[in-house]
């Protein structure tokens, strides 16, 4: 698929996954979810889920690394200051541009890689992240896609990326 193929369903669905409300409860079930799948499918990734004042979820199954939660951080500051998919900006730049000559920001703080959703409330906008780290970028990004589709009852299919 071409990319602006990919942007124009990555800007859907940020616009459709909108969380009724966003809490203690709801930041466990998105989490749990993805780690019960992940280990299901012996995926080896970190999960966190927050809003923007603290984290509310974060679990690691086998194979990770404090790599990952590095990178996790980097996507939340990516998703926080961008306010969209950090995959989003991965398609929009063309995939390998570095992050500090684009925006001037540093990339210790901030990357263009796949895996950062943001959290939005109907009727609050985005309030925080949900972000994946461990798999390539286009799977972190499905995984955070498909955890809130599951989530809010839709069918994922219809709002998944195609395979690479």
């Amino acid at each position: 698929m071409e990319a602006a193929a990919d942007i124009a369903l990555i800007k859907r669905q940020e616009q459709e996954l909108v969380l009724p409300a966003f809490d203690e409860h709801v930041a466990f079930a998105l989490g749990s979810g993805i780690y019960q799948r992940a280990v299901a499918e012996s995926l080896s990734l970190v999960v966190d889920v927050r809003s923007w004042d603290r984290q509310m979820f974060f679990a690691a199954t086998p194979g990770t690394t404090a790599d990952n939660a590095e990178w996790v951080r980097r996507k939340i500051n990516t998703v926080r200051r961008f306010q969209r998919a950090s995959y989003r900006m991965v398609v929009e730049r063309g995939g390998d541009a570095v992050f500090s000559d684009i925006v001037h920001a540093p990339a210790s703080d901030y990357v263009i890689a796949g895996g950062g959703f943001p959290l939005r409330v109907r009727n609050a906008g985005i309030i925080g992240c949900l972000t994946i780290s461990g798999l390539p970028g286009r799977s972190d990004h499905g995984v955070a896609v498909a955890a809130l589709c599951r989530h809010l009852g839709l069918d994922e299919r219809l709002l998944a990326l195609p395979p690479d």
